[in-house]
């Protein structure tokens, strides 16, 4: 009778706080610089975004998402860069992936030939970031 009781509680607590499931993400928030919100914006949507539709295609990676959202003085960020994938083993392969699409896709597109970096400053960024169900 206990195994079956301790067994029951297991079950039940689990259900109740949730579980960890076999997705990770990478979150990066970007600080757009000197009102270069357009170069900004221009550099993800066909750089980044680009070689997350061709991970995604390639099983390379789960999801992606792209945000805006207005800086402040506590969170001096206006872009989160999130990419999302399936497993530990897609994670850890992320960066030949990358690399491989990276030397696929022909080049950066710019806008008005501004560098990444006249535009965009990279605040920080959180690996490793488990989803709970």
């Amino acid at each position: 009778m206990k195994p079956f009781f301790l067994f029951m509680i297991l079950a039940v607590s689990s259900i109740s706080f949730g579980q960890v499931d076999d997705r990770i993400s990478t979150i990066e928030f970007v600080e757009v610089l000197n009102n270069n919100k357009q170069e900004a914006l221009y550099y993800f949507q066909k750089n980044w975004k680009v070689l997350r539709d061709k991970a995604i295609v390639k099983n390379y990676i789960h999801s992606y998402q792209l945000l805006e959202t207005p800086a402040s003085d506590e969170a001096p960020f206006q872009i989160m860069l999130i990419t999302t994938y399936k497993n530990i083993t897609q994670y850890n392969q992320r960066e030949d992936h990358f690399q491989e699409l990276i030397k696929e896709s022909g080049g950066l597109k710019l806008l008005n030939g501004k560098k990444p970096g006249e535009f965009r400053k990279s605040l920080f960024s959180k690996d490793m970031v488990k989803h709970w169900n």
